[in-house]
């Protein structure tokens, strides 16, 4: 102990006893305007979200699902060239994220069937009949009777319904990822077609509003001052 003391003794003659040099404050203490974007990402939860913001150009890759999934890829790079929320390219070394799913597009028929009756039957019966007969040479004779009566009653009702109803509805589950490969954006939608358009058409503008919604909170979030 005494021989650091007498180190720190010595380096402190050294110096002159001049004040050390004040340490900058960290970044998160300085106002929100000055600060950049990456500072905010790395400061957050959730960074990767964030990323969105720093998209420029996105590629839309293929969609897995069949013959379908092309339709809907074509369908999606429409709707987000018209949202102008980044530059669709079809060049992936020019693409600062890429987005990539599944989708598919379904025709089908849905049948329906159910069946109700009732049936009612009623049934009785009494006989009646009568003979004789007179036997001569002889004393003898004889004589029968019987009586029968029969009622049979049937009602019956049966309804049958067969129904079949044709159906569309398409499905969509893609994703935003960044050069890296981490997933920055997600959403999966549904429709079974719209008003003005198909169910594919329709899908593909909800994943664009989805997207654009998601932007627009993470851009006022990006805005907040943080103390």
């Amino acid at each position: 102990m005494q021989f650091a003391s007498v180190v720190v003794a010595a380096l402190l003659a050294q110096s002159g006893n001049s004040p050390v040099a004040p340490v900058k404050a960290p970044l998160k203490d300085e106002p929100a305007a000055s600060r950049s974007l990456t500072t905010l990402l790395a400061e957050t939860p959730d960074e990767l979200p964030r990323q969105l913001l720093e998209v420029k150009r996105i590629f839309v890759d293929r969609l897995t699902g069949g013959e379908t999934a092309l339709q809907m890829r074509d369908l999606v790079i429409g709707s987000l060239q018209s949202s102008k929320l980044f530059i669709v390219t079809e060049n992936p070394d020019r693409a600062d994220a890429f987005l990539r799913g599944a989708a598919e597009d379904l025709i089908y028929t849905d049948s329906f069937q159910s069946s109700d009756g009732i049936n009612a039957h009623v049934g009785g019966g009494e006989n009646e009949s009568s003979s004789s007969s007179t036997r001569f040479n002889g004393a003898g004779g004889g004589a029968s009777r019987s009586s029968g009566r029969n009622l049979n009653a049937t009602i019956g009702e049966h309804e049958s319904v067969s129904e079949k109803e044709r159906k569309h509805e398409a499905l969509a589950t893609v994703r935003i990822v960044n050069k890296d490969g981490d997933v920055i954006w997600s959403t999966t939608q549904e429709s079974n077609g719209a008003k003005f358009r198909g169910a594919s058409a329709d899908v593909a503008d909800k994943i664009t509003r989805q997207l654009s919604d998601d932007v627009a909170r993470l851009r006022r979030a990006a805005t907040i001052p943080r103390h």
